[in-house]
């Protein structure tokens, strides 16, 4: 295969655009980014560059004061000036640009060139390759651009401690720049009276809530009520309204006469306020007003001041949740330096701070509430939870906003102190272990009560509802809205509906986990707690170096295995089958575990039309490692196959035949048959001669009264092995080239009224229909094994699908890895939608 000088191989598979700066992983990728916008664009902008430089010539000697057209008018003589380009800051020369290039050359061959007076040294202009360097902001103080900086002044610092007070302070707001928003808060504050009098724009987040940054945007909130009132006793008496209006009303006959606040939306709202910031706030532009977002804002940037701002309407709850914080960060000390220290790691990990807002990582309040309840899960903990906040305030701060208690102390003397005496190096280290041993996807992270509520309550709409409400003891007659269960969910303080880690995917929650595991394991070592007495960077400077800057990221990228995640979902299911799921509690993942093996087999098989066949290899169901280590759930015979694979696969998929240890620590059998907990073909009955494992030793004591070791994790599941299961499959046609091409035209053929949901199941089949067509007789293109293991005790829920290439003559194998990758748990998540 042939390829320009653009465009190289790449060891590891694919192919890289030097051009560009892109990677693509395959041919058919590469195809479509050399027909692309961007591609295109740069090839050209390129081929400009270069005619440019071969009609240019490179001119020096004149006076300082020549001046562009005494330049033009002298090399007007040899051909037509298309430009020139004069320089004369750190030297005097000029860039002469021709139209043609015989214009150049004849210039170029004239012997000797004099412009008044001066002699003239001219040369071809330097031909340099052409580099593409996107645009970035190049903001001194942003978080991504500190590390430098940083890295020396915080490796002279006596301790961890130290170097963490020390990011506080280089990060700060300076009091002449809270100043700076004071008085750019008084300035709306004065301008928004005259259009909509008594209102009040109260700032709220990063600004207020003591965990300021340079960069961090001005949140306000303009608060309406008293505007509403004022409106409606203005016109609800003609008299007083004529009398208004020839004193201090003149505003309100030119905006509040026209919108009546308590019918108007929150768009028109915004479209008003946008058009005072236009028009009357001196600096102001770049206004932009977001109604579709999921909190409507108008945007704003102040040009002199350099600050950027948002301001929604009546968003009372936010400035209530900024309060909570500032309170949080009062009662401890050590809380400030955590927040800026694992915020500042998060951007260096790309977990967080995306410039352009949105996309699936994890903003600073969704971090710091996460710090916060891990402060609240310790022993003894440093933060109380809200709920017992609540019981320390008096009856005069007691406080309701749309229907959510937002109760607590306003002073934190009312708040007894922590018993807690750990240091800031510890809490950190012990920040990165609590959250890589966590269990995400089977926990709600809830502030209110200070620990994790387990996701089964929030599986079934209704169930999930009452027990939700018993839980957190919500007050008031709000209705509880569905909850979006992602990744990792993470309730808001106040508002209970409100999943603050919603945005999260599973790509996002393992890049989490496993930067936690390794900051983890790092803060374990001598470089993270003791300074180099060679002058090397420890402590912080190690653990913020940016990702992919060390040798760690890029092993971990070598030994990349071929396996594809599906994690637990409970949003994505339908409500019959949370309401079983629920019913089956700790059960539960066996239970999705089948589920999601019908779902992968009708994937392959139906859509992909593959062929999909159960493995003659045996596969032995895993026992959970630390019950090994334990002697513990050695009761337990299992092993596991999927098959008969054939058109009924759907209604019937055997899996992971298994014996449940009997007695306090699981069901017996004949319990477990008989409740919902577990579906029949999870259970086997055997005899006591039976339940022996193979390659472990028999304990040597079966006393029931023993008691675990006091390290010993909490199982979530009563079961104590991990299903597994193993198919054969044969792949006939090339079901990822062309696919997208494929789809469009299918659209385009059918009428608007038959057309199927894009990237449906009905429509992706269609597809592989199509391009299966093409090809008048199947072959076999590759075959290839494939294991389903489900993960999921105290680490998250989630089925692991391992592929092993087999006989593969084309080399298709890569190609079609990379199509699943994103297809096969898109595709499985749609067919567990339909379940019944």
């Amino acid at each position: 295969m042939e390829f320009n000088s653009d465009i190289q191989s790449v060891l590891k598979g694919g192919y890289h655009c030097k051009l560009c700066d892109i990677h693509v992983p395959n041919k058919a990728s590469l195809d479509d980014h050399l027909k692309g916008r961007k591609h295109q664009k740069l090839s050209s902008v390129r081929a400009t560059r270069k005619a440019q430089a071969e009609s240019s010539l490179f001119v020096t000697g004149f006076a300082r004061e020549t001046s562009q057209l005494q330049l033009i008018d002298y090399f007007q003589h040899f051909g037509s000036v298309a430009e020139v380009i004069i320089d004369k800051k750190k030297a005097v020369y000029a860039i002469v640009q021709f139209s043609e290039i015989e214009g150049m050359q004849s210039a170029f061959s004239h012997s000797q060139h004099v412009l008044d007076g001066q002699k003239l040294c001219v040369k071809p202009r330097e031909k340099k390759e052409f580099r593409y360097i996107p645009k970035k902001k190049q903001d001194p103080r942003n978080l991504h651009q500190c590390v430098e900086h940083l890295s020396q002044e915080l490796c002279q610092a006596a301790s961890v401690n130290e170097q963490m007070h020390r990011v506080v302070e280089s990060f700060q707001l300076s009091e002449a720049e809270k100043e700076v928003r004071n008085l750019l808060v008084e300035l709306l504050q004065g301008v928004f009276t005259e259009f909509f009098p008594e209102c009040c724009l109260q700032p709220f987040g990063s600004s207020v809530n003591t965990f300021d940054i340079h960069s961090c945007d001005l949140d306000l909130s303009l608060d309406l009520e008293k505007t509403k009132t004022f409106q409606a006793r203005v016109k609800g008496s003609s008299d007083q309204a004529q009398e208004c209006r020839s004193e201090d009303i003149q505003s309100e006959d030119s905006i509040l006469s026209d919108i009546d606040l308590f019918t108007a939306s929150t768009a028109e709202v915004l479209d008003l306020v946008a058009a005072v910031l236009r028009k009357c706030v001196p600096g102001v532009h770049k206004v932009q007003v977001l109604s579709s977002a999921r909190l409507p804002v108008v945007k704003f940037s102040h040009r002199e001041l350099g600050l950027q701002g948002d301001i929604t309407i009546n968003n009372r709850l936010a400035v209530r949740n900024t309060r909570l914080l500032q309170l949080y960060s009062r009662l401890d000390a050590r809380l400030r330096p955590l927040v800026y220290c694992i915020r500042y790691w998060a951007k260096q990990k790309h977990l967080a701070g995306n410039p352009f807002g949105g996309g699936p990582l994890l903003n600073n309040y969704a971090l710091t509430l996460l710090i916060i309840f891990f402060l609240q899960n310790l022993d003894p903990p440093v933060l109380p939870s809200v709920n017992q906040l609540k019981e320390m305030a008096c009856e005069e701060e007691e406080c309701v906003i749309e229907g959510w208690d937002c109760t607590f102390p306003s002073q934190p003397i009312a708040v007894h102190p922590s018993k807690n005496t750990e240091n800031l190096c510890a809490l950190l280290a012990g920040f990165f272990s609590f959250y890589d041993q966590f269990d995400f996807s089977g926990s709600v992270i809830s502030l209110r009560e200070g620990q994790p509520l387990p996701v089964t309550g929030f599986l079934s709409k209704t169930v999930g509802e009452e027990e939700l409400m018993e839980q957190l003891g919500k007050a008031g007659d709000c209705s509880l809205k569905n909850i979006r269960l992602g990744p990792v969910n993470l309730l808001d303080p106040f508002e209970l509906c409100h999943n603050v880690a919603g945005n999260l995917n599973e790509r996002t929650q393992k890049g989490f986990r496993r930067e936690c595991e390794e900051a983890a394991k790092y803060c374990r070592s001598l470089q993270y707690q003791r300074k180099s007495t060679k002058g090397k960077v420890w402590g912080l400077v190690r653990l913020f170096e940016p990702l992919g800057g060390g040798t760690q990221g890029l092993s971990r990228d070598t030994e990349r295995e071929l396996a594809i995640s599906i994690p637990f979902k409970a949003a994505m299911l339908p409500d019959s089958v949370r309401s079983e799921l629920l019913l089956a509690r700790g059960l539960f993942r066996q239970l999705w575990f089948k589920k999601v093996c019908q779902a992968v087999v009708g994937v392959l098989q139906d859509v992909l039309k593959c062929s999909v066949a159960p493995s003659d290899k045996p596969v032995k169901a895993r026992v959970r490692q630390e019950e090994l280590e334990h002697g513990e759930g050695t009761d337990c015979a299992a092993s596991a196959h999927i098959g008969p694979v054939n058109e009924d696969v759907k209604q019937d998929v055997s899996v992971t035949d298994c014996t449940l240890p009997a007695g306090e620590n699981g069901l017996n059998v004949q319990e477990a048959k008989n409740s919902c907990a577990c579906p029949s073909s999870l259970i086997k009955e055997c005899s006591p001669q039976d339940t022996v494992l193979v390659g472990l030793k028999r304990p040597l004591c079966r006393d029931d009264t023993l008691v675990s070791p006091p390290n010993k994790k909490q199982m979530l599941d009563s079961a104590t092995m991990q299903p597994l299961a193993h198919w054969h499959c044969l792949l006939w046609h090339r079901v990822w080239v062309g696919r997208r091409k494929v789809r469009h035209n299918l659209l385009k053929s059918l009428r608007e009224a038959s057309k199927p949901e894009v990237g449906g199941i009905e429509l992706e089949t269609c597809v592989t229909k199509s391009i299966a067509q093409e090809n008048e007789e199947a072959q076999k293109l590759l075959e290839f094994s494939m294991e389903a293991e489900l993960l999921g005790c105290t680490d998250d829920t989630q089925i692991i699908l391992k592929f092993t290439p087999g006989e593969d003559h084309g080399g298709l194998f890569q190609d079609f890895f990379h199509f699943l990758e994103s297809f096969l748990p898109k595709m499985t998540e749609k067919l567990l939608a339909k379940l019944k």
